[in-house]
């Protein structure tokens, strides 16, 4: 069966994390049998990291505060979840159903596909977001 995505839905929760006047700071997109729908969301990402189960594959959208003493941004990072204990076929259409998720989730600074709790790490997905971000002042701070 052809996966679907509830555009409606997950459009409302990817606003929320776009939105400056709330807490919520990211989102989760999971698969509801073969329809992707909004899963979890916070306002912390370690509330999002406990989501990331071994048996699980799901798509986030998160917001991060960057930058460096001159300039402070908000970058947004979508990251494509796939626990250690999924099974390969659903491995596989991860990949492709992952279109319809970008089809609602347009604008962010880095896309992430990851399998290894250890490249959840805060810092990790930080120093990502600083590559992609373009200028860095913090050497001229000192």
């Amino acid at each position: 069966m052809a996966t679907k995505i509830d555009k409606e839905a997950c459009r409302e929760g990817y606003n929320l994390v776009r939105d400056d006047n709330n807490e919520i700071s990211w989102v989760t997109f999971i698969y509801n049998g073969s329809t992707i729908v909004p899963g979890d969301q916070g306002s912390t990402y370690e509330e999002f990291v406990t989501t990331c189960k071994d048996d699980l594959r799901q798509y986030a959208y998160i917001r991060f505060t960057t930058g460096d003493a001159m300039s402070k941004r908000t970058k947004f990072v979508l990251i494509t979840w796939i626990g250690e204990n999924v099974g390969g076929l659903q491995r596989a259409k991860t990949g492709t159903d992952k279109t319809l998720v970008k089809d609602v989730v347009q604008n962010f600074a880095k896309e992430l596909v990851i399998t290894d709790h250890k490249e959840l790490e805060e810092d990790y997905i930080r120093n990502e977001l600083k590559k992609a971000g373009g200028a860095n002042y913090d050497a001229q701070a000192e």
